[in-house]
């Protein structure tokens, strides 16, 4: 039994996976990741190993210490992964992106495969048929939109994530929405649409925390999958295991 945190720009996931499995997931702030993490260590006292992903500022040192026994691997790119990266600069590719590139070689092997996590960026994968990771894109999520034309403006109010009903905003708020909103889905199925008139038989993966309001409105064809990244981390874990 598995034991799994994904600490993000944002959130901190800790999931349980038993036999590749996913058995529970818990997403919580930061502040609130200890205290879940003893509810969760107490829960499942026989955790038999775990990996630890972070892109912010968690310490792993605190589950070392609640669980000395447990043997702990933490995402670095000295660990031994399935694929070939082609990255110019790999030593700079985010432990996230790493953990959905592992997961779309073991779940879609010898394909062509661009992974789309949109969480608090929008990041874009692309792994090909011959298991080689050639890099992709990075651009601001949804939340960092909003964010951003709130902070970078004098009027502009901070406002939460709505589908616009129509394109044309007939008011700041609604000129907003649509600003967002339909400009994330225009980037996204631009982009898909790229790289499926260069590379044959493309798969597409949706993932992150806006994975589900963003697929009933892109029209390309994707499969939608919120926990793809601690998938790929389960198996990072075991790769690393059973070497």
């Amino acid at each position: 039994m598995n034991l799994i945190i994904d600490a993000g720009n944002t959130y901190v996931k800790l999931a349980i996976f038993d036999r590749g499995l996913l058995k529970e997931k818990n997403v919580v702030d930061y502040n609130e990741s200890n205290v879940v993490l003893t509810e969760v260590l107490d829960t499942y006292p026989n955790l038999d190993k775990a990996i630890v992903s972070s892109v912010g500022k968690y310490d792993a040192e605190v589950l070392k210490q609640a669980k000395p026994n447990l043997h702990i691997i933490e995402l670095s790119h000295e660990l031994t992964f399935p694929f070939k990266n082609k990255y110019a600069t790999p030593k700079t590719l985010g432990v996230d992106r790493i953990a959905l590139v592992c997961a779309a070689v073991e779940q879609y092997a010898n394909k062509n495969v661009l992974i789309i996590d949109a969480g608090t960026c929008i990041t874009y994968d692309f792994v090909n048929v011959e298991n080689e990771y050639l890099g992709g894109a990075i651009s601001p999520g949804i939340r960092l939109r909003y964010k951003s034309l709130n902070d970078f403006t004098a009027n502009l109010p901070l406002l939460h994530t709505e589908m616009p009903e129509l394109i044309t905003g007939n008011s700041t708020q609604q000129s907003i929405h649509s600003g967002v909103v339909y400009g994330v889905i225009k980037e996204i199925d631009g982009v898909i649409e790229e790289y499926a008139d260069n590379y044959s038989d493309l798969t597409v993966i949706l993932t992150g925390g806006d994975a589900k309001f963003l697929s009933k409105q892109l029209k390309n064809s994707i499969f939608a999958n919120s926990n793809f990244l601690l998938e790929g981390l389960n198996f990072i874990l075991e790769y690393n295991t059973h070497l």
